[in-house]
């Protein structure tokens, strides 16, 4: 087999038995300790980040029949963690199958469970192409011969995905036509580290009496989801210290989340986590449900710019306002 696909257990074994004598890669570039290249390939993209978030694709794509510029997928699944992201140049006399086959086959060695696959027109043709990976050199509108399959590994310290999607470079000239490029996209999900300072309920109050309002970023929540993490647990204590020391002061509980996905399901989103919030204020601190009202604002009331993650995380907040 051409291509080395390990798991972590066994990566020292895997470079002391394979070569490690690649093309030219660009500057700063590796392969994925988990998931390395096909033999012969060389890195033309690369990025890395700790921490953010991905949308993997796990059904056909098609247009948004209420915004013919949108393409979305009939399934995903959006995701948290570790992303590295590493587009491969491959040798001009293989083929899509090929190396399609090669990665599935080594996968399912490595203890990956295939969530789905797809090539040519069923992914969606052109939609597919163009929503899968960013329009860049060797992938933009080839979509003739394209190859995808989602992967996921379950392992105590964290689960992985793998997107990869493969195609042949038929629509460019020169000497790149015809040669294969691969995108290999995973995703490690791991908890985000973060230095968690919990704002007391006097500087809540202080904060609130000065300006109307106040952002809270103690209160987690499952990704995607409205359960709370029981890490928010210091942060509610002090909402309710804050209200039972003022006893005329009532509470808009305000969910806000950043513009990842419509504006439909971050809006019900944001509102299922602002009434998970005031569940917790009134069965378990006795609050009385007439002081606290939840309301969901979707990604309607960013406190920073949604192009970055350092934007959206502060957009990621809940809010207490005063009325």
């Amino acid at each position: 087999m051409k291509l080395i696909t390990q798991s972590m257990a066994l990566l020292i074994l895997a470079l002391l038995i394979v070569p490690c004598t690649f093309a030219e890669d660009i500057a700063g570039s590796s392969d994925h300790p988990m998931v390395s290249r096909y033999d012969g390939s060389s890195i033309t993209d690369y990025d890395f980040r700790e921490f953010d978030e991905y949308e993997i694709l796990l059904g056909k794509v098609k247009r948004d029949p209420d915004d013919p510029a949108s393409k979305v997928a009939e399934s995903s699944e959006r995701l948290e963690g570790k992303i590295t992201k590493i587009s491969y140049y491959l040798p001009e006399d293989r083929s899509t199958l090929e190396v399609f086959r090669n990665y599935e086959d080594a996968l399912k060695a490595a203890g990956f469970e295939i969530l789905f696959t797809c090539s040519n027109n069923d992914c969606g043709g052109r939609d597919f192409n163009h929503k899968v990976v960013e329009y860049k050199h060797g992938f933009g509108d080839n979509y003739s011969e394209q190859r995808f399959l989602a992967a996921k590994l379950t392992r105590g310290e964290g689960d992985v995905y793998v997107s990869l999607y493969t195609v042949k470079n038929t629509s460019g000239g020169g000497p790149d036509r015809n040669h294969i490029y691969t995108q290999v996209d995973v995703i490690e999900i791991a908890p985000m580290q973060e230095a968690m300072v919990t704002v007391d309920a006097n500087a809540m109050a202080e904060e609130i009496f000065e300006t109307g309002s106040i952002s809270i970023y103690g209160i987690l929540f499952d990704f995607d989801k409205a359960d709370i993490k029981p890490e928010s647990a210091a942060t509610i204590k002090e909402i309710a210290t804050l209200l039972n020391n003022n006893p005329n002061l009532k509470l808009f509980i305000v969910g806000h989340t950043d513009n990842k996905g419509s504006l439909d399901y971050n809006t019900n989103l944001s509102q299922q986590r602002a009434e998970a919030v005031v569940g917790v204020l009134v069965s378990d601190h006795g609050i009385k449900s007439t002081r606290v009202t939840p309301k969901g604002l979707g990604f309607l009331a960013p406190v920073a710019s949604n192009s970055s993650e350092e934007g959206r995380a502060k957009n990621r907040r809940v809010e207490l306002v005063e009325y």
